[in-house]
């Protein structure tokens, strides 16, 4: 038998242990769980990440490669493979230094390579929920973003198990970030990286980042809870250790044998009591829960026989997840008892495998994962995929951005609850706590949720909003002459899964009545606005449009619109922004130059740039030569292009300087306004020449963050006699500014020349 007070999470590293340190920790977790003694493919990632990232530090001032280090840790505390180890540690190489997703291939194989990129691509997508002054583009390019991320998972699950890791460590170091960030990283990962790792089933990360989140998006809640349950700390776990004893020796004298221990519950969770019923801390008395762990299923009823004749259970607070798991294949007997003192604790029973399960989730029984005689080895956990790929059919069935968004939002839900019923034959069917027969009926198939006229619980006929209990037997009443699900029925039904395929009946069986509907909507709207439609909805601009929402035709466009997916102002609005842009590129060639010859015209702002004054021209487009970058305070002038309005140049750019003659009669005089440097930044691109040496891109990298400035691009390259050439290009509001930065890099050493690109 054995005891522990245990929070059941994964084991936190204490900061700024040195590097060979945590490297050494890391081996002997591996070496715990891996029937391998070849741990060269982690030494080797080890060893390209610290060269990497050397010289490179975190807002906490340790070096930054302690931050893989502890991802690759917590990775082997979920007992992952190798490649997903040496993944792990090399998962920010690609992204923050120069090693490329092509070197990693040679050096780690192709697996390690997809798993780096995998994380790469998804650390690049900003996943924020926060609706907050979020224009229309900004929420589908998020919509957007969740979609690739789900398509990510299921191409490698790895690569969101590398993920999930990667924001547990951050979080732990949240407290260096500045407030605003804390805030916006918390509710991120409690929108979304929590309640995807508890649908993974991954328990020991899910509770920590709900934890962590509340810490930093409610703090004082998270204060308060912290301070209430130590106050009684060793007077809690004395009692808890009392009830522990006792039940270790009642089931030791029933030959039971299992384990016995105790925890606290977790804030977030204690937290979430609190919420939903509305209750003080004073008031949730089961503040911990006690657990016990067996070797087989029928030890956990015969345990819980002895429990039940210990204590006295509180009716209706039994929850048998063995018989009916949960759709992560959660499982475990739940049942509150009352304690000698008349204080309620929860007790849970669950065999080894459940408990493993129910701690790491699909990184249990990991596919992947090597078998003890060194073969990969297959796994029963497809079951803990089944909501991915209910999500991966959303994306298929939903074309509209914001749809898909509310549907997952809905399904992530975090206080959501499970009620379990039954079939007319006794199968068990799972469905979110307040469903009714209508999602029971589509659990079953969409036919038959489709043919639906009525539905029966426990013999009884009942009305379609009747909301399910836990053990109701449930009878769905078809027929054939059935005209489908009613609109209402959206309103009604409670699964996200239900509503999708009602909404789906509705795109297909009514798709001319939609397109009808949609193009009504959208010639009454134009009429309020005093438009015509007809005049304005050219066939280039619904390509466009229908090409932006992910539609195949106009017409889907149209059902859309008429089934409520989409706004009909969304789609008026964007036809007069692509007319607002046609207008302006067909001002013709010829008109330009008429201005520009012109010597008794007034020099005009620009209409799609304040920031430029050019001779004669008005509501022209006009965009920056990027072969020299022009930034305010530098000599310019522009060139009519034919079809692009004009081109802004430096004077000293190598393609002006070199220009035939004949295109020397398109030049325009143009120049900055005299509050030009406050309207915005400009790209600007430099080389640096340098004696390479180590540290070097650290170097030039640290002088521009310190600046404040945002980096676009960097290559670097070393010739064979060691000269490193380095070109970059970041943003500057001025010409000032950019020579201020150039002063800074002159000063690093090694540093030779810089120069800045003139074409």
């Amino acid at each position: 038998m054995a005891e522990n007070f245990d929070d059941g999470r994964i084991e936190a590293i204490e900061e700024f242990q040195s590097p060979d340190v945590l490297y050494d920790g890391l081996i002997s977790r591996v070496r715990k769980y891996h029937p391998s003694d070849d741990i060269s493919l982690i030494e080797k990632a080890y060893r390209q990440a610290y060269d990497a990232h050397q010289g490179q530090k975190r807002k906490s001032g340790e070096p930054y490669i302690i931050h893989p280090l502890c991802v690759g840790i917590i990775l082997a505390d979920l007992e992952m493979d190798k490649e997903t180890i040496a993944a792990g540690l090399l998962h920010d190489v690609v992204e923050d230094t120069i090693c490329t997703k092509e070197e990693i291939d040679v050096k780690f194989g192709s697996d390690v390579a997809l798993l780096v990129d995998g994380v790469t691509k998804l650390t690049a997508l900003q996943l924020t929920t926060d609706n907050t002054n979020k224009t229309q583009e900004q929420l589908d390019m998020r919509a957007q973003n969740l979609r690739h991320m789900f398509l990510a998972m299921a191409k490698d699950i790895r690569v969101i198990l590398i993920k999930l890791a990667d924001r547990l460590h951050n979080m732990r170091t949240l407290s260096h970030m500045p407030p605003e960030k804390q805030k916006r990283i918390s509710q991120e990962t409690l929108d979304i990286y929590s309640p995807i790792a508890g649908r993974l089933g991954i328990s020991r990360i899910k509770v920590e980042l709900d934890d962590l989140s509340l810490k930093y998006l409610i703090p004082d809640v998270y204060r308060e809870l912290a301070e209430k349950v130590a106050v009684r700390k060793s007077e809690r776990e004395k009692y808890v250790e009392e009830i522990c004893e006792n039940v270790r020796k009642n089931i030791e004298e029933a030959g039971i044998k299992g384990e016995v221990n105790g925890r606290v519950k977790h804030f977030f969770s204690i937290y979430k009591k609190m919420h939903n019923q509305n209750k003080t801390l004073d008031q949730i008395y089961d503040l911990f829960a006690i657990r016990i762990i067996v070797d087989t299923v029928k030890d956990c009823y015969a345990a819980l026989g002895v429990i039940h004749e210990l204590y006295k259970p509180i009716p209706g607070r039994f929850k048998d997840y063995i018989a009916m798991p949960k759709p992560n294949m959660y499982q475990s007997l739940h049942t509150t008892l009352i304690g000698q003192t008349g204080q309620p604790f929860e007790i849970q029973i669950r065999t080894y495998d459940m408990h493993r399960a129910a701690e790491y989730g699909i990184a249990a029984h990991w596919k992947y994962k090597e078998a003890s005689d060194g073969k990969k080895g297959e796994s029963g956990e497809e079951e803990k995929l089944i909501w991915l790929r209910q999500i991966l059919e959303w994306q298929q069935d939903l074309s509209d951005n914001q749809e898909f968004m509310s549907l997952l939002k809905s399904d992530l839900n975090l206080f959501s609850e499970d009620v379990y019923c039954f079939t007319p034959k006794g199968e068990v069917k799972n469905l979110p706590a307040g469903s009714t027969p209508i999602d029971f009926a589509y659990s079953i198939h969409s036919q038959v949720g489709n043919k639906m006229i009525g539905a029966k619980v426990n013999g009884k006929l009942v009305h379609m909003d009747y909301k399910i209990q836990n053990g109701d037997r449930v009878e769905v009443v078809t027929s054939a002459n059935s005209k489908g699900p009613s609109r209402d029925w959206l309103s009604i039904a409670q699964s996200t899964s239900t509503k999708n395929k009602i909404n789906q009946w509705f795109r297909t069986q009514l798709k001319e009545e939609n397109i009808t509907k949609g193009k009504e909507l959208l010639i009454e709207y134009c009429k309020s606005k005093g438009l015509d439609y007809f005049a304005i909805s050219k066939p280039e601009y619904q390509a466009t449009i229908t090409r932006k929402y992910g539609f195949k035709e106009w017409d889907a466009v149209l059902a859309a619109v008429g089934h409520g997916g989409l706004k009909e102002g969304q789609i008026i609005n964007k036809i007069l922004e692509l007319g607002d842009k046609e207008h302006k590129r067909n001002i013709t060639d010829e008109e330009v130059l008429a201005a520009v010859l012109d010597s008794n015209v007034t020099p005009q702002v620009s209409g799609s740039d304040n920031a430029i004054i050019v001779k004669g021209v008005h509501d022209v487009a006009v965009r920056y030569s990027k072969c020299c970058n022009p930034v305010p305070g530098d000599e310019i002038c522009g060139f009519v292009t034919r079809g692009r309005g004009v081109s802004i140049h430096r004077k000293d750019c190598i393609n002006v300087v070199k220009m035939q003659e004949e295109d020397r009669t398109r030049l325009i005089e143009a120049r900055w306004q005299a509050d030009s440097s406050d309207a915005g930044k400009y790209a600007a691109t430099i080389k640096i020449f340098a004696n390479n040496r180590s540290g070097l891109l650290a170097d030039v990298s640290r002088a521009l963050t310190e600046k404040g400035i945002d980096i676009l691009a960097m290559n670097t390259r070393t010739s064979k006699q060691g000269l490193a050439t380095m070109e970059t290009s970041f943003q500057v509001s001025s010409r000032d500014q950019l020579r201020e930065i150039v002063d800074k890099i002159r000063q690093i050493d090694s540093v030779i020349d810089i120069e800045r690109t003139t074409g």
